[in-house]
């Protein structure tokens, strides 16, 4: 998908209804959605092959031209004719967001689409050194897919790292890890949970629905919750010195974890790791990226006041 943002300054409120009214100053775009994983790969280091479907309009041609100015590869993006790109459009005030518009289909694409997007995703897997599933349930992300894609993908012994919906959490299978956040893991279990021992049982409960070894539940300013299946559970407090905009957070998470398990850290590793990153982003507008330097200058500042996981 793509991300719009309208930048402006707020002066008065509308006479129509009370709402600001935002002066346009500047407007801006940039790959979102699953495309901010790979967003995040590439601002660490990695090089990463995007696969999803994009509609046959303006937008769609500004998302693939953003991949191969990045270097990009674009053979697995398919068009989908009758299918409009999903934009999501941010309207940013005085650094703060005042509203989203999102435009945007959330149907399956037809079969001929989804057929094809399977045949070019399988066709990915040679050469690569993991795999990540961003669902953002637009559609594209299907049981079909699933069914064909992870099964080969653990075949070929490659870190499979899911950030789920909840309409296919039991889909998720084989997968190394999957990465809800707090809504979507009680949701996905069909019970509340508040303190960390009532947090651990749920995602308990996750652990066995989905057949995986590990679960990793981030819950915002409360940090992450790493469990493992038939071990420890580890809670992790947050890293954040400042939360600014939470906009994307949760790719940073799935794009470090999956760089740090490729590159061969351990589970834990990868989650510290991880942890540091969405520190940093939180502390940016939108869906923002960190570079090595910074994850590195965020594990140092770590070390030398002593707080947190490191």
């Amino acid at each position: 998908m793509i991300d719009q943002y309208l930048w402006g300054g707020v002066t008065r409120i509308s006479p129509e209804a009370p709402v600001p009214v935002v002066r346009l100053e500047r407007e801006s775009f940039r790959l979102g959605g699953a495309g901010n994983v790979v967003n995040n790969l590439v601002a660490l280091g990695a090089r990463a092959i995007p696969a999803g479907v994009r509609g046959d309009d303006r937008f769609g041609d500004l998302l693939e031209k953003f991949c191969r100015e990045s270097g990009l590869s674009t053979e697995g993006i398919v068009v989908a004719p009758e299918r409009p790109t999903t934009v999501k459009t941010r309207v940013i005030a005085h650094g703060q967001q005042v509203v989203r518009v999102d435009r945007e289909v959330e149907a399956p694409p037809e079969a001929g689409v989804a057929r094809l997007l399977q045949e070019r995703a399988l066709g990915l897997l040679e050469g690569v050194q993991g795999v990540v599933v961003s669902d953002y349930d637009k559609g594209a992300i299907s049981p079909g897919l699933l069914a064909s894609l992870l099964p080969e993908a653990a075949r070929h012994r490659l870190p499979i790292i899911v950030d789920p919906k909840v309409r296919l959490f039991r889909h998720y299978r084989p997968s190394t890890v999957v990465t809800p956040n707090a809504r979507e893991a009680m949701a996905a279990a069909g019970t509340v949970a508040r303190t960390d021992e009532e947090f651990e049982a749920l995602g308990r409960r996750l652990l066995e629905l989905l057949g995986c070894p590990f679960l990793l539940i981030t819950r915002g300013e409360r940090g992450m919750l790493l469990l493992e299946k038939d071990g420890v559970s580890i809670s992790i407090p947050a890293s954040a010195r400042e939360v600014f905009d939470v906009t994307g957070a949760g790719d940073t998470v799935v794009a470090t974890l999956a760089l740090a398990l490729a590159a061969g850290s351990t589970m834990l590793e990868s989650a510290l790791l991880a942890n540091h990153a969405a520190g940093v982003v939180v502390g940016k507008i939108g869906a923002a990226t960190l570079t090595t330097q910074e994850l590195l200058g965020a594990l140092g500042g770590a070390g030398k006041a002593g707080s947190g996981p490191g």
